[in-house]
């Protein structure tokens, strides 16, 4: 019987899979939660192959079949050799398994194999530039420390801004008092659940600000302010770095685009193809090997 393939995009808030065959027609998707490795290498296996078994069971197809299935899988957090090696000593049924960032997969599809750069901008934010075989990496350690204009650093910003204007700290305005009614106006409440937030959850604040900003809300337009501010330095130094073009991706790809300088606008360009296509290159560059 002929391969199959099958590729992953497993990010901070969601995964996904796409399964298609030989002819690269699409025959399933499949999507589940969070499958970053910095959640843990259990929980982000259990999401990958959670949305591979829904991809397979709309294409009609027994997970017998993953046999005969090569996977390429773009992962946030497998820039991390170590996390990517636990990964990759997991079980899996599939034919071959090829693990790679998710800045990689991206940044494959959107240049389709050839030279250029990604910066993806989403639940975290990682930026990649290939240019002559050669891959460097900017951002994309977590939000505790890297992750420059991510959603969960815009998020975190914003909830400490809120609960500083509930504190008298600052001014209050739309944005901190609509915060701070999630939490019932109660301090005790935001910090019990700050305790246990993930990414994602600091994440689905950061719509949110955007909106806001649009509104002239004057302590989310500091916070939008900020992250352009973030964006457009990881953009200077992707092009100090060689690239000379540039796609960006993620949730909030379109919010900060639009806020970018002209001068910028020569280097950013439409990502031809998305991760999960190139997710889908890696594993028949591994089945052609």
């Amino acid at each position: 019987m002929k391969p199959l393939f099958l590729g992953i995009d497993a990010g901070g808030t969601h995964c996904r899979a796409r399964l298609v065959d030989a002819a690269g027609n699409v025959l399933g998707s499949g999507r589940a939660g969070p499958a970053n490795l910095t959640l843990g290498i259990d929980k982000a296996h259990r999401a990958i192959m959670a949305a591979s078994a829904e991809a397979f069971a709309e294409a009609g197809l027994k997970q017998t079949a993953m046999r005969r299935t090569h996977a390429g899988m773009g992962i946030a957090g497998a820039d991390d050799p170590a996390q990517a090696g636990r990964m990759a000593a997991r079980r899996f049924v599939f034919a071959s398994v090829t693990i790679r960032g998710d800045a990689e997969t991206a940044c494959i599809g959107a240049h389709e194999g050839r030279d250029g750069g990604v910066l993806i901008l989403g639940t975290g934010s990682n930026g990649l530039v290939r240019r002559r075989g050669r891959l460097t990496r900017i951002s994309g350690d977590g939000f505790l420390i890297s992750d420059l204009a991510s959603a969960a650093v815009v998020g975190h910003a914003a909830v400490r801004q809120a609960l500083a204007a509930h504190q008298g700290v600052i001014t209050p305005s739309p944005l901190t008092r609509r915060i701070m009614r999630r939490f019932d106006g109660d301090a005790v409440k935001m910090r019990e659940w700050a305790m246990a937030a993930t990414p994602s959850h600091w994440g689905e604040f950061a719509p949110l600000v955007f909106a806001c900003s649009d509104k002239a809300d004057p302590v989310a337009r500091r916070l939008v302010a900020d992250g352009v501010a973030d964006v457009i330095r990881l953009l200077d130094r992707m092009i100090a770095l060689g690239a000379t073009r540039i796609a960006l991706t993620g949730g909030l790809a379109d919010a900060y685009a639009r806020r970018l300088p002209r001068r910028l606008a020569r280097i950013l360009v439409p990502a031809q193809r998305d991760a999960l296509s190139g997710a889908i290159d890696l594993a028949r560059g591994m089945a052609g090997r």
